[in-house]
């Protein structure tokens, strides 16, 4: 028996990849950060440039805060242990009627993270639903690497395109619906992937990647994480600030030091032909 998750939930993790969902955010919190991300948006003409749409908890303490949630690092710590970075954040916003879908993909293979232990957390500030173009997984597929095409099609979220080289119609997949408030949880080699947003309103999703202090980055020289639980008894990462106000100049120029080495991991090995964030 965990923190949060019963002993039956920490085993479905570990046979499956995946456990699902957990109720952490009121809804007047949900409704908080989603007017606080819109505000956000409204800034920048509408919509996040892609830049900004990852490591925003070191611009805005209202991530950060997210981020150190106790609910949900108490259900991390059941899953990987007591000594916690969180190496990323990001959005993923379909918009209403929106053709947009994520690629089914590992996020392993492109992450250059050393350990299979991370987890990845989706906490949903809208509802997700199936029409709405919620997650879904192969279960067990965390246990071997699966290949992958780029395609850089248009309406793919990720970065390259990523598509497994399966045929999904003989994999047993599984929707992992959520409500505003609502989080999943998976491990970082766990094939998933989502369809388009046919309802009315926008399907806005946060991901957190938590990982154990003893990860590497083997992609590139330098990386970043925050400390969010425990020690760090490894210094793999240097530990990014926590920012004290919005867009803090400080903090400003520690994103673009971070943006700047995440789109050197993430396009690692890329085709040249494409272009990049």
């Amino acid at each position: 028996m965990g923190k949060v998750f019963s002993a039956d939930q920490i085993e479905k993790y570990e046979n499956d990849g995946w456990v699902s969902p957990l109720n952490v955010l009121t809804a007047e919190q949900v409704r908080d950060c989603r007017t606080r991300l819109e505000r956000w948006e409204s800034m920048r003409g509408g919509s996040l440039p892609a830049h900004e749409r990852s490591s925003g908890h070191i611009l805005f303490p209202w991530i950060d805060e997210l981020m150190r949630n106790e609910t949900i690092l108490d259900a991390v710590e059941d899953l990987i242990g007591p000594d916690i970075l969180c190496w990323n954040s990001v959005f993923w916003i379909k918009e209403a009627s929106s053709p947009s879908y994520v690629g089914w993909h590992q996020d392993l293979e492109y992450w250059g993270l050393s350990s299979a232990e991370v987890v990845s957390i989706w906490i949903a500030l809208s509802d997700a639903s199936e029409d709405a173009g919620c997650m879904s997984v192969i279960p067990g597929s965390h246990k071997y690497v699966i290949p992958h095409n780029e395609t850089y099609a248009e309406d793919n979220l990720l970065s390259r395109g990523q598509e497994l080289e399966i045929d999904l119609r003989r994999q047993s997949t599984v929707a992992m619906p959520l409500e505003a408030g609502q989080v999943s949880f998976h491990n970082v080699r766990t094939a998933h992937g989502s369809g388009p947003n046919s309802t009315l309103d926008r399907r806005i999703g946060l991901s957190f990647h938590y990982m154990p202090t003893h990860t590497k980055q083997t992609l590139a020289e330098w990386d970043t994480a925050a400390l969010v639980r425990g020690e760090d008894q490894h210094h793999n990462f240097e530990h990014c600030p926590q920012p004290a106000y919005d867009l803090e100049p400080a903090a400003v120029e520690f994103h673009k030091r971070a943006a700047d080495a995440m789109r050197q991991i993430i396009y690692a090995g890329a085709r040249t032909d494409q272009p990049t964030l």
